[in-house]
């Protein structure tokens, strides 16, 4: 492997200097710098960026935590993708680190990411609670944000959608279209999203004096098989259902298979909605009726923020979109 110290050999010049010029240095002759440039290209030198970055303190990464738990599917894909994006357009690299099973795993992750001397660190926490998210911000001196859960000490760095708001809006459509008897599919058990989103779905229900039926809520964990499987469940314990709300647009796919084999029409035997408008959402049939969660903006304001540009991030709204499509109809008569 070619050295810096191969490349000042060739060009005639101290190690010192090569390096002086690779950062930029302008205390430094245009005769040197010529003959160091040249000796790159003989040499095939590719400079270590990140040592240079580290002896520098500064460099040009954001670094990702998320727990590999939630790569699986489409729904996350975007996510990172969204990160890496706003990411690049700012001049950064995206980093991702896996916060893997447990707290101190994605205590790691942070750490690993702390050690690289990244620009700033976005975390999508599973494990880390609250409190100790506030603690992990309150040691650094890097910028950290956290998306998709509230942190009550430092509300500032919580960029997060109101899934209870978005689910509150759902919940009243569907009852505006007259349904009374509508089904719910749990995410994942301990979820925030999951459990502002339940808990939406009880309140809407109570002030509409609708009551509450326990049969008429099953728990998934965001695959389509809890979807699937969730449908199978609520129609063998023989309840009125005239609609569906999945947790997430994931299981809602795999309710509406479940629906289509054992007979139903979808919407005019049993309407279905869900969450995220995930990109196939549109191409299913029929088409999703969904919300919006802004994740693109969700990561926009956040970067921003994080790279200090905070005049621009402060006019990105996180309002949620309510998708109207074909999957849900007034209950058949």
């Amino acid at each position: 492997m070619v050295t810096m110290l191969d490349v000042a050999k060739k060009a005639g010049v101290s190690k010192s200097t090569v390096s002086r010029i690779l950062s930029g240095s302008v205390a430094v002759s245009e005769k040197a710098k010529e003959a160091v440039y040249q000796a790159i290209e003989e040499t095939g030198y590719r400079p270590n960026l990140l040592a240079r970055q580290l002896a520098t303190k500064k460099t040009s990464y954001i670094g990702f935590v998320m727990t590999n738990v939630l790569y699986d599917g489409p729904y996350f894909s975007t996510i990172v993708y969204n990160a890496a994006s706003f990411s690049e357009s700012n001049g950064y690299q995206l980093v991702l680190a896996d916060g893997k099973h447990s707290a101190e795993e994605e205590r790691n992750a942070i750490n690993f990411l702390l050690d690289m001397k990244c620009a700033g660190i976005v975390v999508y926490p599973t494990y880390l609670s609250e409190e100790e998210m506030g603690q992990i911000i309150e040691q650094s001196e890097t910028p950290i944000i956290v998306i998709n859960r509230h942190v009550p000490s430092h509300p500032e760095i919580a960029f997060v959608a109101d899934h209870y708001q978005c689910a509150v809006d759902m919940m009243e459509y569907i009852i505006s279209q007259g349904h009374q008897h509508i089904a719910f599919i749990r995410g994942t058990k301990g979820s925030s999203s999951g459990e502002q989103r339940f808990k939406a779905y009880k309140n809407v229900l109570e002030r509409h004096q609708i009551p509450f039926n326990e049969q008429l809520v099953v728990q998934g964990a965001w695959r389509p098989d809890d979807g699937y499987e969730g449908v199978k469940e609520l129609t063998a314990r023989k309840q009125t259902m005239t609609a569906i709300l999945a947790g997430n647009d994931e299981m809602a796919f795999g309710a509406m298979k479940a629906l289509n084999e054992l007979g139903f029409r979808i919407p005019q035997d049993i309407s279905i909605a869900g969450f995220d408008n995930i990109a196939m959402s549109n191409y299913v049939t029929p088409a999703l009726t969904t919300v919006g969660i802004p994740f693109d903006r969700i990561l926009q304001k956040g970067i921003l923020y994080l790279i200090g540009d905070e005049r621009h991030s402060d006019v990105i709204d996180l309002n949620c979109d309510l998708i109207i499509r074909d999957s849900v109809c007034p209950p058949h008569q």
